[in-house]
């Protein structure tokens, strides 16, 4: 197994969302860039939704998307893996990054948007029970990677549509959508 480790959170001060992942995965760590891989339907999805189309330099993606209020960062700080998939994170291995300090760092963040199952499940496994209470929306919304083709391209620009805009919409039907601490 490998170790990986996620990159520095992509925020400003007044950030009102934060997206979560749960790991970048090898296209995106060799890039060092978030949502790499070509075929991650991330940035087309944010380039429909706040302009941060993947024509565009990501620098200017970056900035399109703090602009917006939009903080991107992960779940994890560092796990191991063999390859890129979620399922392939050995579970005893996870480190959470330090969110107790980053939201204290950026005290108007009210809505959190899990890119994906595997991010919302750490979160609430390995963050919730070391936080105080805050006033979030936890929303999940349908993994972008390419790995999850069950769910067609549309189905996905809807329901982050609907989680930017902080509708309890936005989940993967029949699965819980948000919860509140």
């Amino acid at each position: 197994m490998t170790s990986v480790y996620c990159f520095a959170p992509i925020e400003n001060k007044d950030a009102r969302i934060l997206i979560l992942g749960s790991m970048p995965g090898r296209e995106s760590l060799k890039a060092e860039q978030y949502y790499a891989h070509q075929r991650n339907a991330f940035w087309p999805v944010m380039g429909e939704l706040v302009g941060a189309s993947p024509s565009i330099p990501y620098e200017s993606r970056v900035q399109i998307l703090t602009s917006a209020g939009i903080a991107l960062w992960d779940v994890l700080a560092s796990c191991r893996r063999l390859g890129s998939m979620d399922s392939d994170i050995e579970e005893g291995s996870i480190q959470p990054n330090d969110f107790e300090s980053f939201y204290r760092s950026h005290p108007k963040i009210t809505r959190i948007i899990f890119n994906g199952a595997m991010a919302e499940k750490c979160y609430r496994k390995q963050v919730l029970p070391l936080l105080k209470s805050l006033p979030l929306l936890y929303l999940r919304v349908p993994s972008t990677s390419p790995a999850n083709v069950s769910i067609p391209y549309e189905q996905k620009l809807n329901a982050w549509r609907a989680a930017l805009e902080g509708s309890p919409s936005a989940s993967i039907p029949s699965e819980p959508a948000f919860f509140k601490k």
